[in-house]
């Protein structure tokens, strides 16, 4: 005879337990967190920039984009009927034979005033780092042209540059030198904008190298002096890796400040003579607003053409940045 063991049942008695009127307690159920009032203070702060930045940035760039992809008129720029023409307006300014001249004087104009603008700031730096007398008083005469307004600049340096009355043409004169048509010269127009540019960024160079020379220990030039360094042994292998990073953001902003410069070139040269002080932020404007017939697309092409520049350059400051704080 044999004997079965048997299993106790676990559902039968889960049914009895639940039968003698014990019920399963629920999950508890999940509760909403409300806002602290940190958070609500964040979103606070938060509000106004991002107001702005819709307003005068996103949406502004949206109607660009929108004008450089329809073909605008007058009437249809008032009444919002423009019809869709793709790239068209973008493949007319790529013909048109104004676009490799406009970037060829967009690339000098550039290139040049960053170079000098950062070689003359860091040169300033470096100098008023040396705390002499009246050192304080001299920076602050060194910011002048930074704070004086860009149309007040402008018509400064017309005046001087000018062929008959100007200052810079007495001086020439005087030195036993001949007169220079600085402004209405096909090739003095373009150098005399440079010019003026280039003395009007040379304070924001100054002021933000010499910023990051603060942070720089002197114990690093003195134990380089101790070690026989010179001065320009010290400038290369202290004084340049260490404003790096200082450097990189002077001249991002450096390059996307000048890309955009127009009320220098207007006031001085309206791009001329002959278009030879032409870039693509004048043509810009000549295209949209400088004829009896406008054209705002291909206007805003030309707007939206710098506008990729400068995004290209952020993005490639953005890589050299994460490789170096990779390695």
């Amino acid at each position: 005879m044999t004997h079965t063991t048997q299993l106790p049942d676990r559902r039968s008695a889960r049914v009895r337990k639940g039968a003698a009127g014990v019920t399963p307690s629920p999950a508890p159920a999940r509760t909403r967190r409300r806002p602290t009032s940190q958070q609500w203070a964040a979103w606070a702060f938060l509000a106004p920039v991002t107001l702005y930045l819709v307003l005068f940035y996103a949406y502004p760039l949206y109607r660009n984009i929108d004008l450089s992809l329809r073909d605008y008129t007058v009437r249809s720029f008032v009444q919002g009927n423009a019809p869709f023409t793709g790239l068209e307006n973008y493949l007319t300014v790529f013909d048109d034979p104004a676009f490799t001249p406009a970037l060829l004087h967009t690339a000098v104009f550039t290139v040049v005033c960053l170079v000098f603008q950062y070689a003359f700031g860091l040169a300033l730096a470096i100098f008023f780092k040396q705390h002499f007398p009246l050192s304080a008083t001299l920076r602050a005469l060194f910011l002048v042209p930074w704070l004086l307004p860009l149309i007040v600049s402008a018509s400064t340096w017309s005046w001087m540059l000018n062929s008959d009355s100007g200052i810079v043409n007495a001086v020439l004169h005087a030195v036993g030198m001949n007169p220079v048509n600085w402004l209405t010269s096909p090739s003095w127009s373009l150098t005399s904008v440079i010019i003026a540019n280039i003395w009007i960024g040379v304070p924001f160079n100054l002021v933000v190298l010499y910023s990051g020379l603060q942070s720089v220990p002197d114990s690093l030039y003195e134990a380089a002096a101790l070690d026989g360094a010179n001065a320009w042994q010290r400038f290369w292998h202290i004084t340049l890796p260490l404003l790096r990073p200082v450097s990189a953001i002077t001249l991002l902003l450096g390059l996307v400040y000048t890309l955009k410069v127009f009320d220098i070139i207007w006031i001085m040269t309206k791009g001329g003579p002959a278009d030879a002080s032409t870039t693509f932020a004048t043509w810009s404007y000549q295209l949209g607003f400088g004829n009896a017939l406008p054209a705002f697309g291909p206007g805003a092409a030309v707007g939206n053409l710098l506008v990729v520049a400068a995004l290209v350059f952020g993005l490639i400051y953005l890589k050299v940045q994460r490789k170096q704080h990779a390695s």
